[in-house]
Formats: C-alpha cells, sequence, structure tokens
C-alpha cells in the first residue's frame, strides 16, 4: 500500500513554476477525462466576527487515476489574526484503490492555481505586447497573480493598491529583484485607465473596477467577490466588456455576474466562453487590440485536482 505523504505550504511555495502549472491546468482544460459535480457552498454564521464565514467542498476525479476533494474555509475578518481570509486542506486519492495518497495544505494551493487559471485566461484575452498590470488587493493572491502575469505577458510596470497601504508596501518588497517595477499608489483611478491588465483580487462589497474608467484594449481579471453580495466591477465595466468565466457553472455564485445577469444587464448568452471552451479552440478569446476583456474566476475543482497531482509528483519525483 503506498504511503500517504503530507505535503506543506512551505513545499507548494519553494516548488511552483507558474509556467508549468499554467501548461498543466491548459492540459486539464482541454481534457475531458476529470469529472467535476458541483461544489457545495455553505454559508455559516460567525457572530464573534460579525460576518459570516464560507465552507467550499470541491470534489473531482480522473476515473481510474486520481482524485480529490477540497475543503476550504473563507473568514472575511482573519486579517485582525494576521491569517488569509482562505483556509483549506487537499485529500488527493488514487481513483483505482481509493487510497489516500496525500494530504495537502491547500491555502499556497489555492493560492497558485487560481493565479495560473487567471494567467491561462489572460493568455487568450489579453493584448500579447501587455506590459502592464494593476493589482488591486494586497491578500496571499496578490503576489502569486503578478507572478503568473507575468509569466504569460512581458509585464515591465507593476502598480498595487490596497486598503492599507502599508500591505501594498509589503507586496512590492517582495518584487525587488524582478525584471518588472512594483509601485504602490494611493487610489485606483490614478493608474487603471493607463494599464494592460487590471487584476483584482478583494472580498469587496461595492464595486471596485468602475466601467467609466476602463479604455479600450484592457484586459480585466476579478477572482474575488466569491458571493452574491459581493461585487469587483460595477454595471458598466460588465456592459463595456467581452466577459469570459472560469466555467459556465459557476455564474450565479458571485455577485460580479450574478447581480447583472438577474438584471437583464448581461444575459446567459453573453458570456463568451469558459476556460475549456479557450483551451479548446471554441472561444475565440480576443479579437482585436481594441476589445475590453473581462474574465470571472470563482474557482474549479478541476483546477485543485490538477494542481494537487503537479504537486504530489514534484514531491515524489522531485
Amino acid at each position: 500500500m503506498e504511503p500517504t505523504v503530507q505535503i506543506s505550504d512551505d513545499f507548494i511555495n519553494d516548488n511552483t513554476n507558474f509556467a508549468e502549472l499554467i501548461s498543466a491546468l491548459k492540459l486539464g482544460f482541454t481534457s475531458r477525462d476529470i469529472v467535476v459535480p458541483q461544489r457545495h457552498h455553505h454559508d455559516f454564521p460567525n457572530p464573534e466576527m460579525g460576518k459570516d464565514s464560507t465552507l467550499f467542498l470541491m470534489p473531482a476525479w480522473n476515473p481510474s487515476k486520481e482524485a480529490g476533494v477540497k475543503i476550504a474555509t473563507v473568514s472575511p475578518e482573519n486579517e485582525q489574526f494576521e491569517l488569509p481570509s482562505v483556509q483549506a486542506i487537499y485529500v488527493l486519492l488514487n481513483a483505482k484503490k481509493g487510497t489516500v495518497k496525500a494530504i495537502i495544505q491547500s491555502k499556497s494551493l489555492t493560492a497558485k492555481r487560481t493565479a495560473a487559471a487567471s494567467a491561462l485566461a489572460s493568455s487568450y484575452l489579453s493584448k500579447t505586447n501587455s506590459t502592464s498590470l494593476l493589482m488591486i488587493g494586497t491578500g496571499a493572491l496578490s503576489t502569486n497573480l503578478i507572478r503568473a502575469h507575468a509569466q504569460v505577458r512581458p509585464i515591465k510596470h507593476v502598480y498595487v493598491w490596497g486598503r492599507n497601504i502599508e500591505n501594498a508596501k509589503q507586496v512590492c518588497n517582495q518584487f525587488q529583484n524582478e525584471n518588472f517595477s512594483c509601485e504602490v499608489i494611493p487610489s485606483i483611478a490614478e493608474k487603471i485607465s493607463e494599464v494592460d491588465i487590471v487584476s483584482c483580487a478583494t472580498l469587496s462589497k461595492v464595486p471596485l473596477v468602475l466601467g467609466k474608467h476602463l479604455m479600450a484594449g484592457q484586459h480585466i481579471d476579478l477572482v474575488g467577490a466569491y458571493r452574491k453580495d459581493m461585487r469587483e466591477a460595477d454595471d458598466e465595466a460588465i456592459k463595456k466588456a467581452s466577459v469570459f468565466v472560469d466555467t459556465f457553472g459557476g455564474t450565479e455564485e458571485s455577485g460580479d455576474l450574478f447581480v447583472p445577469l438577474e438584471s437583464g444587464i448581461l444575459k446567459a448568452n453573453d458570456i463568451q466562453g469558459d476556460l475549456f471552451s479557450l483551451c479548446s479552440g471554441k472561444a475565440k478569446g480576443r479579437i482585436d487590440d481594441e476589445e475590453i476583456t473581462l474574465f470571472k474566476s470563482v474557482g474549479y475543482a478541476l483546477e485543485d485536482l490538477v494542481a494537487a497531482s503537479y504537486y504530489y509528483k514534484k514531491f515524489i519525483h522531485g
């Protein structure tokens, strides 16, 4: 019987090659072998913190090969405990025997796979000569999103905005030895109209990406706002953009799409494609350099299974 290994966040942080992980995800979204049931999404009261937390159960399997499930919580007030809002564990299984192959700490796995999925989408949706990126948000995802986007586009200038300027400075401090500059900005409006890519990873309940600021040719990457009462982009941004998603099944989970769909601002057939159709070539992606594209990600269990397999192989085989 194969031993069950434990893979830590530290191992994941030290052994991530975003180019490899993005390629692995592309292969996963090209394949139709991986089965992904609808994930469980449960909000539960957290009266001591004054805001609900959310429990996610995300299973997926590749028949007779690998299976797994991620158990994750999102607690919006974790910053006061100096903890990321997302906490998670992944159980990787042998799908033929049913044995447990690995228990994987998944705070970093979630951040890495989410960033890699955004970069994969960007490789189809942003302009190939995109050199500037605005990062809105300073959580665990921010540094990963910057690194991942820089793998698929020739990023030279990064700007970071956060509600806490000290946290924004800490993000930039991690990129002192990179091939791109990183600068903290005091307001979103100062730079949003000038950059090629806008990436937003927050738990905001009010839109931060406003359509009135968007310019022709930009790509908008929305990876936060995982609940119906959260929004990172306003209606005008949605109306101005060609909208793509990680999966069509997640369109009603986030306010960024749920609210516009409910109000009629956005119709279901207005959504141009998902990562499956982009990776298979069934969706065109960006049409020209004037188009504004928008990618909304809510997370997908296929990404977790692919990432877990990627890190397991690195752990076992080096």
